[in-house]
């Protein structure tokens, strides 16, 4: 049955007409015989204006070709043959830029010969036109708060520019320390670009990722038959870091067998793929990173003592996200661009009261999990401003241990006399809140009870009790 609506012209016809995409078919002249609604909706010209005509009337980039007159229309789909995700510009019937993904395919009949053939076309203006708007936040960025990838105007970022440029003139090797999410793989990839190493490769590998055994098949390779599996000879990371860098990130979690095989490479500069005995020499700048205390791992015998000081000639220390307070309100309007775009939201800022917020938190996660809570507030978020209410939960959970850690001695007062405060017993803690502090909470919440007395730590109930005894509306 559906075979049969296949071979009817018009229920083709009808499938073409509704598709989202432009649809255009061509003669083996090039001229345009199928041109269907999609297709007249982007380009704004009508069936009439192009049905007969050349493909080439469609003002498009992709058919101009430079010869020694000057600038000539080609149509060059049926000497390629095809076309696949191409972008192109064309000029509208009415004159506007209008930017296309163009696919095309020539058609042939039973004897191979070309009949024609077939092109679709999706508007990806919006799209286009977000990109250019990202690359213009990138490049004021850069012009003031951007280094090497890295984002901010703190001092101790400062402090790590600084750091990053020092170490990337020289070739002994570095460590970086900082906590997870605070960008040591971007210092690592900073240092490499700035050193005179930039045009050789640049290596990275987990250690944590891997254990032993894949791991120095990783680092070093293996000959084919080496093991189970070894279809094939492999070159290892060392050697494809040749006249490069290397970066092991989570040096602290590599296994002790590999640390001395890992010194071992250092000293001597050569490798040995798994499985082979012949030396392979290796000119590799080293640099490694870790959010562990490798002090303290060598003290208890988790990390050898001469790879520790064989690996941090140069220390470099990443700050956390809560040393860069000043950093949060750049990296929050930088992050949550591309956020929007990618979730196709119009949010343009974050409240000064949802900012505050954020700058009173203290991140644990760093900047990876700043770009976390700024993708729950894309999802919540129902208008173009971030507003206290569209922010994860846990950033209220801090606020109130500390607001309770500082209450916790003061005495009660009594409810009769103005402007007491309050405490009350539950599951052992006591949490004493003043009438200023719950207005200042309702006005920040916009007087959502709710997610007021969420935030002051207590119930609805309890909430709506005080506001009766204060005689609050």
């Amino acid at each position: 049955m559906f075979e049969k609506f296949l071979r009817d012209p018009k229920f083709l016809m009808n499938v073409f007409e509704t598709m989202k995409d432009g649809l255009m078919v061509l003669d083996e002249e090039s001229n345009i015989v199928f041109f269907n609604q999609a297709a007249e909706e982007i380009t704004g010209y009508s069936k009439e204006d192009v049905i007969g005509k050349p493909c080439t009337i469609l003002d498009t980039d992709t058919c101009v070709v430079l010869t020694e007159s000057g600038k000539k229309k080609k149509c060059d789909l049926f000497k390629e043959g095809t076309i696949c995700n191409k972008r192109c510009r064309m000029r509208s019937k009415d004159g506007k830029a209008v930017y296309l993904l163009k696919n095309a395919v020539i058609l042939k009949d039973s004897n191979d010969e070309i009949i024609g053939a077939v092109e679709t076309m999706t508007d990806i203006t919006s799209l286009y036109l977000k990109e250019l708007e990202l690359e213009e936040l990138k490049k004021e960025l850069r012009q003031e708060y951007w280094f090497m990838g890295i984002l901010g105007k703190s001092a101790s970022i400062q402090k790590l520019y600084e750091q990053i440029r020092n170490a990337a003139g020289s070739e002994a090797p570095v460590l970086i320390y900082g906590e997870s999410g605070t960008g040591k793989n971007l210092v690592a990839n900073a240092i490499h670009k700035l050193s005179r190493r930039k045009d050789g490769p640049f290596i990275k590998i987990n250690c944590a990722a891997l254990n032993e055994y894949l791991l120095e098949s990783e680092l070093f390779g293996h000959k084919r038959g080496a093991f189970t599996g070894a279809i094939s000879d492999r070159k290892g990371r060392f050697e494809a870091a040749d006249n490069g860098s290397i970066f092991l990130d989570e040096i602290g979690d590599m296994p002790m067998i590999m640390q001395a095989k890992l010194l071992r490479v250092l000293e001597e500069k050569v490798v040995e793929r798994v499985g082979e005995n012949t030396p392979i020499p290796v000119n590799i700048r080293l640099i490694s990173a870790t959010n562990k205390d490798l002090s303290n791992l060598v003290a208890t015998g988790k990390f050898r003592e001469d790879l520790f000081y064989r690996i941090n000639s140069i220390v470099i220390r990443t700050p956390a996200l809560r040393e860069r307070v000043e950093d949060i309100p750049i990296l929050a309007a930088h992050y949550l661009k591309k956020i929007a775009v990618v979730n196709n939201k119009d949010i343009r800022r974050i409240s000064p009261q949802a900012m505050d917020i954020m700058e009173s938190y203290s991140w644990p996660g760093n900047v990876r999990q700043l770009i976390n809570a700024l993708e729950h507030c894309a999802v919540t978020c129902k208008g173009d401003t971030i507003e206290v209410s569209d922010l994860p939960e846990y950033l209220f959970h801090e606020r109130k241990l500390e607001r309770n850690i500082k209450h916790i001695e003061q005495d009660e007062i009594h409810p009769a006399v103005p402007g007491y405060v309050f405490h009350e017993k539950k599951k052992g803690s006591i949490k004493h809140i003043g009438p200023d502090e719950i207005l200042s909470t309702l006005l920040m919440f916009k007087g959502n009870k709710a997610l007021t007395a969420k935030h002051l730590g207590i119930s609805r109930v309890t909430l709506w009790k005080r506001l009766k005894e204060l005689g609050i509306n």
